[in-house]
């Protein structure tokens, strides 16, 4: 006798973990989502599970600002319907562990849900870190062969990348700010992909935290190629708020500058979501740093010059 899975009713209150989900083949589980997960379009009919506390739409020094506000008086950024997630009945939560400031801790949702169904929590700081959470997602929901089969697509496109990028002798260094007003250089998963897509990190941390970056630093890194990703921001929003940094009156003096090598990138969607989409956050980088090895497409969608 044959016993199936029966399918997971899924709630996922990360956008990465949502964009796995569907990846995998596995949207149809989903019944619930975040306020912040906007990819598939197919997912945006599902109902809305949380919420923030903050105004998105203030500047950059607004928004951390706010952040810190709430921070200093022990509060989430964000909230948790109960109520809804109780509706829903989910078998299963998706979220994170990592971040304060990116989505929904475990610790928030335990808090609201006491009694809360299986939870998945993702914690990546390395780009390893991703695919193993992918293949622990797709265990979760019973994506089987599928998904080993989603997984291995997505880790040989990044080897397409590699093949051509090893060969290079003088990599160009970047910088990756992923903050505006304070800066920030970005950590984490960042540093290791211009590493793969054929550049050199001279400030972030591979496998660190992100952290504060003032002026003087950014200048005496002297690097090549400046690359603004600011985390939940998008292209069009991006090149309004760099602003802040073309008003500096040393931005004329970086190398980068001079050489017209600054580049705004849609960090929201792409190196700020530590799922599928990283693949072509790394092709991002390549057609930035190497275009005449690479071409995949994204200029204007994914990047474009400042």
């Amino acid at each position: 006798m044959l016993f199936w899975m029966s399918k997971k009713r899924i709630v996922s209150l990360l956008p990465s973990c949502t964009e796995i989900v569907c990846t995998l083949g596995c949207v149809d589980q989903l019944v619930g989502r975040s306020h912040e997960c906007d990819f598939p379009p197919e997912i945006q009919s599902l109902p809305v599970c949380t919420s923030a506390r903050l105004d998105p739409a203030g500047s950059s020094s607004q928004i951390d600002g706010q952040i810190k506000s709430l921070l200093q008086r022990a509060l989430s950024i964000y909230e948790v319907d109960a109520a809804r997630i109780e509706q829903l009945q989910p078998d299963l939560i998706l979220t994170q562990d990592q971040c304060e400031v990116c989505a929904v801790s475990v610790a928030d949702l335990r808090k609201a849900l006491p009694h809360a169904p299986e939870i998945l929590s993702v914690s990546p700081a390395r780009v390893a870190d991703i695919w193993k959470d992918i293949q622990s997602i797709s265990d979760a929901v019973g994506a089987g062969e599928d998904g080993r089969a989603c997984l291995l697509q997505l880790k040989n496109r990044v080897v397409d990348v590699i093949l051509k990028t090893c060969m290079i002798k003088k990599r160009p260094t970047v910088a990756c700010v992923e903050w505006l007003d304070p800066l920030m250089v970005a950590g984490n998963w960042v540093p290791e992909m211009v590493d793969l897509a054929g550049g050199r990190e001279p400030l972030g941390a591979a496998g660190g935290h992100s952290a504060w970056l003032d002026w003087e630093k950014l200048a005496r890194s002297d690097a090549d190629v400046i690359v603004l990703m600011p985390c939940g921001f998008d292209l069009e929003r991006t090149r309004r708020e760099s602003k802040f940094l073309t008003s500096h009156p040393g931005w004329r003096n970086l190398r980068a500058v001079k050489s017209r090598n600054i580049y705004i990138t849609d960090g929201n969607h792409y190196f700020n979501r530590p799922g599928p989409r990283i693949v072509e956050s790394i092709e991002i980088l390549a057609e930035i740093l190497h275009p005449k090895l690479f071409s995949f497409g994204h200029e204007r969608r994914g990047w474009s010059r400042l």
